[in-house]
């Protein structure tokens, strides 16, 4: 039977393709690009493994029915952690954001979080958005992570209607890379649960504290009543985070979930990817780590300042004792024969980076370094003091 030629026509106007004649070459490059990239553990890519098992997932409706792949990652993720229930999630930003919406019934009330935190710096302002929170953030007195001692000079409690009292404290781990530790956290715990105020975790990852600490999740879990978990931050997934809590808690936020326009429909091969992830990437973690902290020592051994502890997968350095500036190194790093992606003074170790990577960032730096010297810009009697 011929086609109608206007239909025929928007037919053909329909039409796309997205997948390029060069995609095994441009993908191939891409992941040696990503390889050499300390710009966030993010940009990971999912790989042909990842995709594999993937496709072999269920094909539900997770909003009409569920699906069954999806909820055996719920399900196993809640259990993980200790908690009664899951719910996937598209981002670790949602997660965090469906915890506050759903924990915060009726304004005015604050939330206490780290001035640092994700949660501050990075959603938006999406407290006051969706919730209309008061968001109080707290510098850290000792400069690694919050203690009670910063936290408790800032919760409103009682009926001074100046002020919108405090439901929720916020905590971030890692934050920075850094530990939080787990005597800090219960002890802000037990002060939150003696005062009835609620404690929600940005565990984006929190995947790394386990595997440093060898602390299991569920211990790390159990101070709070809401945790959101990344699995594209540093396990390499595509996409998705999990959010865990008890079940009615979980089920209210299901409802915002849908409210805020995440309510996905075929999710089995997202939940595939996060599933491979958590088996096949989270025993990378300690190489991860091993590989931040052997750049950390090739700096100090050049004479970089390193800002901040490495415990995790980020180094935050300082090169001008060396004579040096960081968008220095970020230009000569993006001109090499191949590029070496950076941004400011952070470093981002990830699954993907390779040992090459590191060993070409850290000879770059020796030779800018050289170039200083040569030029008589710094001294070595400098670099020795």
């Amino acid at each position: 039977m011929a086609l109608d030629p206007f239909l025929e026509s928007i037919i053909d106007q329909v039409k796309v393709d997205v997948v390029f004649p060069t995609y095994k070459e441009d993908n191939a490059k891409q992941l040696d690009a990503i390889s050499r990239s300390f710009y966030s553990d993010t940009i990971t890519v999912p790989t042909k493994d990842m995709y594999e098992y993937a496709i072999k997932t269920s094909l539900g409706d997770d909003v009409y029915h569920g699906d069954p792949s999806t909820h055996a990652l719920e399900t196993h993720i809640a259990r993980l952690t200790g908690k009664e229930a899951a719910l996937l999630v598209t981002s670790g930003t949602m997660g965090n954001q469906l915890a506050i919406r759903t924990h915060l019934h009726q304004p005015p009330f604050s939330v206490i979080c780290d001035v640092r935190s994700h949660l501050n710096k990075s959603e938006a302002g999406g407290a006051a958005t969706h919730t209309g929170a008061h968001l109080i953030a707290v510098a850290p007195s000792i400069g690694l992570h919050l203690k009670l001692n910063d936290i408790e000079p800032h919760v409103v409690l009682g009926e001074d209607i100046h002020c919108a009292p405090t439901r929720l404290i916020c905590l971030e781990n890692t934050l920075d890379g850094l530990i939080f530790p787990q005597s800090d956290v219960i002890e802000i715990s037990e002060f939150a649960r003696k005062n009835d105020v609620l404690m929600h975790l940005d565990g984006a990852r929190l995947w790394h504290v386990a595997a440093e600490a060898k602390i299991a999740l569920s211990e790390l879990c159990e101070p709070f009543d809401s945790i959101s978990l990344c699995f594209s931050k540093g396990l390499g997934a595509p996409i998705g985070s999990c959010l865990v809590g008890s079940k009615t808690f979980i089920r209210k936020a299901k409802w915002f979930r849908k409210t805020f326009g995440g309510g996905m429909r075929q999710t089995g091969i997202l939940a595939g990817a996060a599933a491979y992830s958590l088996t096949h990437n989270f025993p990378q973690i300690p190489r991860v780590h091993a590989l931040a902290k052997r750049l950390q020592r090739g700096l100090q051994d050049l004479g970089v300042d390193i800002t901040c502890p490495v415990q995790t997968c980020m180094v935050f350095y300082d090169p001008s004792p060396i004579g040096i500036r960081c968008q220095e190194i970020e230009d000569s790093a993006a001109a090499l024969p191949r590029p070496i992606t950076i941004l400011g003074p952070r470093l981002v170790v990830h699954i993907q980076t390779s040992d090459e990577a590191v060993d070409d960032l850290l000879a770059l730096i020796r030779s800018l370094k050289d170039a200083k010297t040569k030029e008589g810009s710094i001294h070595s009697s400098d670099l020795l003091a």
